[in-house]
């Protein structure tokens, strides 16, 4: 494709920013409309996660544009989940038996400012904010957008729309709305929401509780968890159900019966949190969904991108990483010079699109491993063995959690259909005795290895492939 073509980004969030950055280094010149104004000259959290999880996939497009270094010093390390239970006694699960094997929280807003930045460095990139996307002609390639300052309307033309702007996409939108092709799209919450909370640092700045893990409380229904951030701080929420239980979302109206539940369910969390009460009732209670549509493009118009094309759950850590990889495959595919846009955008769909489908449904997974499952004593058995098989045979047994986090060289459904078979034989013979946390490792090995294999086999001729 011509590179003096004019590409229209909008959205200049983490995958946007990353997008442009990566386009503008092929030689491209980039336009990106975003509705927020310039976080790196304001504070625009309101609320929302102020650090992520960063792991090796989304690493893998750090390393494509060259900012590893700096992505790194950004990072804090968190070696596995740091569980407390309702006594206030904690224990650390890691998330691998391999000590290379780590994620990390990263802050959203010094990732996002270190991309704009980056992307800004080059002359073929032009950032506007404050310019809110209103709807997208998919046909004519234009998008119509509302100056914030101004309340001016004015319309952009460009050669190729990618959309990076999220679950409330315009252009998505505009895709269902215009009625024009057959677009498939669902949206499906859960009964869940989540509130953003904050446990503050020591007078020295120090960590009041261990900084290199992610923390979680789990507590069968609901759970709390907690990232570090790199000025001792860290960023706290509360995953709760709206209206189900004997506390939840629309009961937790006043102070007393807000501390009554933090007392009761996380006393050792509440002891570090005096300011729990101001940042309860100042932050807001959003929902949590899954956002699944297709097809991505509309001819060689236009395209969506990340939580445009496919927003998840926060609960596999995966969601920057996912939309992150994209631009990586994206990019693969660009090195193909197909003929067209249009080429290009199905190649990229087609290769892409049940990866994000299969980390959606993981992230759903593991929002009940995380908020019942971890504290569950034969899933501590299971983790027990996982951890020792890695340790003892780092080159032939990976773990679920390790496939899709740490292997990044195989897609999110490989990593799902091998993962949960043998998370699906390893508890299978726990529950027989036909394996225990004591059996020498070599035999435990060959034994998953074997069920695993038979599990595979079974739901193959299931779905008749």
């Amino acid at each position: 494709m011509d590179k003096k073509q004019n590409i229209l980004i909008i959205g200049a969030g983490l995958c946007g920013s990353l997008l442009a950055l990566r386009l503008a280094q092929r030689g491209y010149n980039v336009s990106v409309y975003e509705m927020r104004p310039d976080l790196r000259e304001v504070d625009i959290s309101a609320g929302r996660s102020i650090n992520l999880a960063f792991s090796d996939r989304g690493n893998k497009a750090i390393k494509l544009v060259g900012l590893e270094q700096k992505v790194k010093a950004l990072c804090i390390p968190m070696h596995g989940r740091m569980i407390h239970d309702a006594e206030g006694n904690t224990f650390q699960s890691n998330y691998s038996g391999r000590d290379y094997e780590y994620i990390n929280s990263i802050s959203r807003g010094d990732l996002n400012a270190l991309l704009l930045n980056e992307a800004e460095k080059h002359k073929n990139v032009t950032l506007y904010f404050n310019k809110k996307c209103k709807s997208v002609d998919f046909e004519n390639t234009t998008a119509l957008f509302k100056d914030y300052h101004s309340k001016e309307e004015f319309v952009v033309n460009a050669d190729v729309i990618i959309a990076t702007d999220g679950a409330g996409s315009a252009m998505r939108k505009s895709y269902y709305l215009g009625k024009k092709f057959l677009f498939s799209f669902s949206q499906n919450y859960l009964t869940h929401g989540y509130k953003e909370l904050t446990i503050l640092p020591k007078n020295n700045g120090n960590y009041k509780i261990h900084k290199n893990a992610l923390h979680i409380w789990p507590r069968g229904s609901f759970m709390l968890i907690a990232l570090p951030n790199l000025d001792g701080s860290f960023t706290v929420t509360l995953f709760l159900s709206y209206k189900e239980g004997k506390y939840n979302f629309n009961n937790l109206t006043d102070k007393d019966t807000v501390l009554k539940f933090f007392k009761t369910e996380f006393p050792d969390a509440l002891a570090v949190m005096p300011n729990l009460l101001d940042d309860f009732f100042a932050n807001p209670t959003a929902p949590l969904g899954t956002i699944k549509c297709a097809p991505w493009y509309y001819k060689g118009n236009t395209l969506l991108m990340g939580d445009a094309a496919h927003a998840i759950v926060p609960f596999y850590g995966q969601g920057m990483n996912a939309s992150f990889e994209d631009v990586v495959e994206f990019d693969t595919v660009l090195d193909n010079n197909l003929e067209s846009w249009e080429a290009t955008f199905i190649a990229y769909e087609n290769t892409r699109k049940q990866d994000t489908d299969a980390i959606a449904d993981l992230a759903i997974d593991n929002f009940h491993e995380m908020k019942d499952h971890v504290a569950n004593p034969i899933f501590k058995e299971k983790r027990k063995i996982e951890m020792a098989l890695e340790k003892a045979f780092p080159n032939q047994y990976f773990s679920k959690y390790s496939l899709v986090t740490f292997n990044e060289a195989i897609g999110y459904q490989e990593a799902m259909v091998k993962g949960r078979a043998q998370d699906k034989a390893i508890l299978n013979m726990l529950a027989s005795g036909d394996i225990s946390p004591n059996d020498e490792m070599t035999i435990i090995l060959e034994k998953v290895k074997i069920e695993t294999k038979a599990i595979l086999e079974d739901d193959r001729i299931t779905r008749l492939k």
